[in-house]
């Protein structure tokens, strides 16, 4: 999700087949080592019905940010249980609804590990359930933990998810960076066939080492950066650690404003998150 502030190293063998814009589907298959994973942190979100988010393992951004978070978005991020809270059926829930509060005329939640859970390298995922609509853009995303050292995109940012919500079957999986951020970073689609990504859940994930960045929806490895690739655009910055956000944005330059036709309240459901090395 471009942010202008200031989600066990295995051999893969035969049959890797890398679609930038495939679709995760039963013809889909792949012959991959599945790798040793360790779990070195997660959250499985079994709190009660509308506890808010463990403070052990999450903070929020609150407001509307720098010149709408630096993308034009149109909510105010709170910490309140309307906004982010427990369904209390194993899930976390982020709502954005469309109400007037504090000058904005919706309102949603982002939060973060910054500072509780930083990683460098390793395979991160989460498992969850997307909103649909003109103008609501959901993120599962990670910046390097040294923004606040840095500008954007020198920390380094990857998007282990984001889709526009007009667009509920075509995920991007997206790499910014010094020399490719905003409209010229380095992305990925998958595009579901005959399905939606706000119909059901679905396993989004990234492993990244220090040779390279896959991307997976599902376990279905469909796109690879390589250091390599990466270095010919510009500079490679994914050697320091990373924390994780989740959020749902309204509006913004990726996604436009929502119509009279965005259905509100809309919800990002996750079922969980978890982070292996």
């Amino acid at each position: 999700m471009s942010n202008l502030k200031i989600k066990h190293i295995g051999k893969y063998i035969a049959a890797i087949i890398l679609v930038g814009a495939a679709g995760c589907n039963a013809d889909s298959s792949q012959n991959i080592d599945k790798p040793d994973y360790q779990l070195s942190w997660s959250d499985e979100f079994n709190g009660a019905a509308g506890d808010l988010p463990d403070a052990t393992k999450w903070a929020y951004d609150i407001g509307t940010g720098n010149n709408g978070w630096g993308n034009n978005e149109l909510e105010y991020y709170t910490s309140r249980p309307q906004n982010i809270s427990m369904d209390g059926e194993g899930n976390l829930v982020i709502t954005a609804i469309k109400e007037s509060y504090q000058g904005a005329s919706y309102t949603s939640a982002r939060i973060k590990t910054k500072g509780l859970m930083e990683q460098r390298y390793g395979r991160f995922e989460a498992r969850l359930k997307t909103p649909y609509g003109q103008g609501l853009w959901p993120a599962f995303w990670m910046l390097g933990n040294d923004s606040d050292e840095v500008s954007w995109p020198q920390c380094g940012e990857i998007d282990i998810m984001e889709l526009r919500g007009q667009a509920p079957n075509v995920s991007l999986s997206t790499l910014h960076g010094p020399g490719f951020s905003g409209a010229n970073a380095i992305s990925g689609t998958n595009t579901l066939i005959n399905s939606r990504y706000d119909n059901q859940f679905h396993v989004f994930a990234v492993e990244w080492d220090e040779n390279k960045i896959d991307f997976y929806v599902d376990d279905y490895l469909f796109k690879r950066f390589e250091k390599s690739e990466v270095e010919a655009k510009g500079e490679w910055v994914y050697d320091h650690p990373f924390y994780l956000l989740l959020n749902v944005a309204v509006g913004g330059n990726f996604v436009g404003a929502p119509s009279q036709l965005t259905p509100f309240p809309q919800k990002m459901t996750i079922d969980y998150v978890r982070v292996y090395n």
